[in-house]
């Protein structure tokens, strides 16, 4: 188990993947986010779904406003579809996924 150098609980589960923050050799370094885990379906990947307010100065006004990233996601956390998770910037894995999956922020 490495320490990742984020005031983060690590996972029960032990994994493999050379992608986990917490049993491989990938480093976070960046913007730490939080969001909602919409869909998990690709192999090691889940998209997540982030709110957040914009000004605009034209109306005096926010409004809200929606973006989807993509993470690796490490088989030993055991996210599903709806958990709130936070999500910590990384090197580019793939060309979508710059992001991993740290925890489940629990409710």
């Amino acid at each position: 188990m490495r320490n990742i150098g984020i005031d983060i609980n690590p996972p029960k589960n032990s994994c493999t993947d050379p992608y986990c923050p917490f049993h491989g050799n990938i480093g976070v370094r960046g913007r730490i986010l939080e969001g909602i885990a919409i869909s998990t379906k690709a192999k090691l990947t889940a998209v997540i779904q982030r709110e957040y307010y914009k000004y605009v100065p034209k109306y005096l006004r926010y409004e809200k406003r929606t973006s989807r990233i993509s993470a690796h996601l490490a088989p030993c956390l055991g996210i599903k579809e709806g958990d709130t998770v936070t999500i910590g910037e990384c090197r580019p894995i793939t060309k979508t996924v710059s992001f991993v999956v740290l925890e489940r922020v629990e409710k």
